[in-house]
């Protein structure tokens, strides 16, 4: 470079110590880099971001379930309130979009989705969630989704997630939807892309809106309400709490039924009464299919006082009904064949006087023996289910879920209503419930077992459900169905999409 003059205006003899290295080309102070410098990368991954990303490899790696899994990471990185929030909104989000989010990326990667390590593609959902679906600046959304994979993940992942998270960012989410909804080959298709449903739950619900006699207009607006977040539910046992103590820490009277509340300010268990048992979270559709069962007149005169919980786990049914025993004097039995759900139950029937119930661990078809004819005046049956209906509150079982699984579960329904008819006296009623709107799940099991039984008779179940939700007629358009079942919808009554039939034994 001799009678040259070097770049920048610096002197060759400037920009070399005594050594004969190069000195910083600053003029002092601290080195600059430009953003994109391999040694300012970022190599920490931010503790939120964590929690949601192992959150997604447990689901996804290990079927586990988010609202199991996600609690516990929260509390092993000691988020505040805000970062598990941040974490919850991120780890469910990307749950409940990953049909949306694995459409756009399956157009931007050059290969097959299935090909790409799982753990790169839990990455990329999380990312594309950030952009598309929460208030994050696109910046902090792709450095931070970056450096997470850099240290999770390698330093080679994170350079293609890098680029395909670049290209997710060039279309805002609705621009994605026209995209991809033009590209599709039906109705179903569209659908079930744009709200992120398996194209064969769309189909279902649709038929499942007909067949409980809504219309089938109504299919988007349910598939929304399937993508909204839950609010939490409470709910205090009748003679043993009150919700005053969780009135007062923030949570709003229930609008559909009483002694119910909702909370949506941070950690339920700092709420009265929670801890003791007496106050419990539970969805406004299952407070609702226990409080029908335990108030409906039964049809004959006779002993009201043996009940029967079939199928018990993990409790939260078994508590409010004994709650309601007590006030009766009549005694329930809480029946869980799986041994840690039975366990559940014992938990969740603590708060109860303890003379008012017992748990048992039978297999629910057991009840079909001459050991139990007729030994009981009301019984639940809280039948195994596709839970088709609580798609919101566990987002990820969408996703697991065939439509092979039906036709083995309508037979176990069908089984456990017969064996509950004959555990029920003359008389006596036996609630059905499912947390699917799904036709075979519903209709048809109950069809199905009146043509099995000549002296069964459904009563007249939506009825007994209205008189423990409204003080007068529903609400314009909150019908639950045909006047003998009744069938809640997220996106009618704010709860879980639950199915309920009150059969009686005549003589």
């Amino acid at each position: 470079m001799s009678g040259q003059e070097p770049r920048d205006g610096y002197r060759e003899n400037e920009r070399r110590n005594e050594q004969g290295r190069t000195r910083n080309r600053g003029q002092g102070g601290p080195r600059k880099y430009s953003a994109s410098a391999p040694g300012q990368r970022k190599r920490a991954a931010d503790p939120a971001r964590l929690v949601a990303f192992r959150t997604l490899r447990e689901v996804s790696g290990s079927d586990a379930y988010a609202n199991l899994v996600l609690p516990k990471m929260i509390r092993e990185y000691q988020l505040d309130r805000r970062d598990a929030g941040f974490a919850t909104e991120l780890a469910y989000g990307a749950l409940r979009g990953q049909g949306f989010y694995d459409a756009i990326l399956a157009t931007l990667v050059d290969r097959d989705l299935s090909e790409l390590d799982p753990a790169i593609l839990d990455a990329l959902r999380l990312g594309a969630h950030q952009l598309l679906a929460m208030r994050v600046p696109k910046h902090a959304a792709l450095d931070e989704t970056v450096s997470l994979a850099r240290a999770q993940i390698g330093a080679g992942p994170s350079g293609l997630i890098n680029a395909v998270l670049r290209r997710v960012s060039g279309q805002e989410a609705d621009q994605w939807t026209e995209q991809l909804g033009s590209a599709a080959s039906s109705e179903s298709e569209r659908l079930s892309i744009e709200h992120s449903h398996p194209d064969w739950i769309v189909r279902a619900l649709r038929g499942a809106l007909i067949t409980h006699g809504r219309d089938a207009s109504e299919l988007e607006a349910l598939l929304e309400a399937d993508n909204l977040a839950p609010l939490v539910n409470l709910v205090s046992l009748p003679g043993l709490g009150d919700l005053a103590g969780a009135l007062e820490s923030g949570a709003e009277p229930g609008t559909l039924l009483s002694d119910s509340a909702t909370y949506k300010h941070g950690d339920v268990a700092r709420v009265p009464g929670v801890k003791e048992g007496t106050v419990r979270v539970q969805d406004a559709g299952s407070q609702v299919m226990a409080r029908a069962l335990a108030n409906i007149e039964l049809p004959e005169a006779g002993e009201d006082r043996y009940w029967l919980d079939m199928c018990a786990g993990p409790g939260g049914k078994a508590a409010l009904l004994g709650a309601i025993a007590v006030q009766r004097d009549a005694r329930l039995t809480a029946n869980e064949p799986t041994e840690h759900r039975a366990r559940l139950v014992e938990n969740s029937l603590d708060a109860v006087p303890h003379d008012y119930w017992m748990v048992t661990t039978e297999d629910g078809r057991s009840f079909a023996g001459e050991d139990f004819a007729g030994d009981y005046d009301r019984i639940m049956v809280d039948a195994p289910c596709s839970g088709l209906g609580a798609l919101r509150r566990r987002p990820e079982s969408r996703w697991r879920k065939a439509p092979r699984d039906i036709p083995e579960l309508t037979s176990l329904q069908g089984e456990l209503l017969d064996a509950a008819f004959n555990a029920v006296r003359v008389g006596g009623v036996i609630g059905f419930v499912t947390c699917s709107p799904h036709q075979a799940e519903t209709r048809l099991v109950v069809e199905d077992f009146l043509k099995r039984h000549e002296n069964a008779a459904l009563l007249d179940t939506s009825a007994a459900v209205s008189s423990v939700m409204y003080e007068n007629a529903p609400p314009a358009g909150h019908d639950l169905g045909d006047g003998t079942t009744a069938q809640l919808w997220p996106h009618v009554h704010g709860t879980d999409a639950m199915f309920m039939a009150i059969l009686t034994k005549k003589a």
